[in-house]
């Protein structure tokens, strides 16, 4: 696989909160890709000393090496081991039950000479190209049905149901400190031949298609292998700029971190 990506905060004044990673072995046959979104915590205490690019870097970091690494072990597990590891680190200093402790959305693919496996936590979407050039996306939709739902109850009281809903049974799931969400995760397995490309995505670069509907998966995956990474980051920033408040394409933030990994046969 040829990888390319990019990944850029959505205000230059604050740390970006998404983590890209990859790792290909040395021989060339194989590989694996690691996408997270950290969730932006509301203002007061997360019960961590650490803050969420701290985490994400340490989750991302661990999960790039155990799925690349451990070519026998289902990503799933690998997520579960990568979650108990970073939770390790700082449970003697920091809250880990706290709701809002440091979390994060979850896309990871790995591809051999035979397969190509993957796994996606919460609402970071995965594309796969087939050889057919048709896009599959593969996507966890919890996160937007608790949404719809709270759409329906009374304006005062939907942040609460959505956060009573936050890793919760009947909810949605991310990565946190319980390894028990890994095999929570929307995963799979296809035949390395049926694969030409794979490209992992935040919500703020999928808002693209997602929120600013400048066209389909297709002609996303389209406009990825064409100008790369880069180049539709860039595209949503300026549809962000034409709409800042949010008047035309409502959204929770007006600018937000935003990172895509293209990996192509």
């Amino acid at each position: 696989m040829y990888i390319q990506s990019a990944s850029e905060p959505g205000d230059s004044g604050r740390p970006n909160e998404d983590f890209c990673g990859t790792a290909q072995p040395a021989s060339g046959h194989g590989g694996t890709l690691v996408l997270l979104d950290g969730v932006t915590p509301p203002p007061g205490d997360d019960g961590c000393a650490h803050g969420v690019p701290w985490f994400v870097a340490r989750l991302g970091g661990a999960l790039v090496e155990l799925s690349g690494s451990l070519a026998d072990v289902p990503l799933s597990e690998c997520l579960a081991r990568a979650i108990t590891r970073t939770a390790a680190l700082h449970s003697r200093t920091c809250e880990l039950s706290h709701p809002r402790t440091p979390q994060a959305t979850v896309v990871c693919a790995r591809w051999s000479a035979r397969t190509v496996e993957y796994l996606v936590l919460c609402d970071s979407p995965l594309l796969i190209r087939g050889q057919d050039g048709v896009v599959r996306p593969v996507l966890d939709d919890r996160l937007d049905q608790v949404l719809r739902a709270a759409r329906e109850a009374p304006a005062g009281r939907r942040a609460a149901r959505v956060e009573g809903l936050r890793n919760a049974p009947g909810g949605f799931f991310t990565a946190a400190a319980d390894p028990r969400v890994a095999p929570l995760a929307v995963t799979g397995e296809l035949p390395r031949s049926e694969v030409r490309a794979l490209a992992a995505l935040t919500d703020g670069a999928s808002r693209w298609t997602e929120i600013f509907g400048l066209g389909d998966w297709t002609t996303l995956f389209d406009t990825l292998e064409r100008y790369g990474p880069r180049a539709l980051i860039g595209q949503v920033r300026a549809a962000e700029r034409a709409d800042p408040a949010g008047t035309t394409h409502p959204r929770g933030k007006a600018h937000d971190d935003a990172s895509a990994i293209l990996a192509l046969s």
